[in-house]
């Protein structure tokens, strides 16, 4: 069998060239349809509810804000992960979905129950709200300093 496609290969060299020629132009255009991120997005579906309340320690923000958010964000379904980090006056509980879960339906999900949540937290210690939509990536701010001309080779050293 292989013996008889090189044989034609050799005998056809015209045909194996315009073939060629024929996946290289197909490459070349399936490569220009690529859609390529400079830096691409690897984390996870996530949605974060924040809740504020100043007058409360560690201890009480677990026990009195982000148990009872996670405990209600933890029957949404499709969810992956549920955590929280409990700092004072601040409670931050993050709701991860599978990969596969729409951003807008997983934190329309989490909206529908931000009302029980909200009922959950006794005599009205902190207001959970959805965080903005950003990833990982998207927290991290990229800048880059520039000299003014002239100033290029003068360097300041503090000590």
């Amino acid at each position: 069998m292989l013996k008889k496609i090189i044989q034609f290969s050799i005998n056809n060299k015209l045909v194996i060239g315009l073939f060629t020629l024929a996946l290289i132009a197909w490459g070349v255009y399936s490569l220009r349809q690529l859609p390529i991120d400079a830096v691409p997005d690897i984390t996870n579906n996530q949605v974060q509810v924040i809740t504020l309340s100043p007058s409360l320690a560690t201890q009480e923000v677990e026990r009195l804000i982000s148990y009872p958010v996670e405990q209600t964000m933890s029957t949404i379904p499709e969810i992956e992960q549920v955590r929280s980090i409990s700092r004072f006056g601040l409670s931050v509980v993050t709701i991860v979905f599978h990969d596969k879960v729409d951003i807008y339906w997983a934190r329309q999900q989490v909206n529908e129950k931000l009302a029980e949540a909200r009922n959950n937290i006794p005599g009205n210690l902190g207001n959970p709200e959805i965080s903005p939509i950003s990833t990982g990536l998207g927290e991290i701010y990229q800048y880059v300093i520039h000299a003014k001309p002239g100033f290029e080779k003068n360097i300041m050293l503090a000590n």
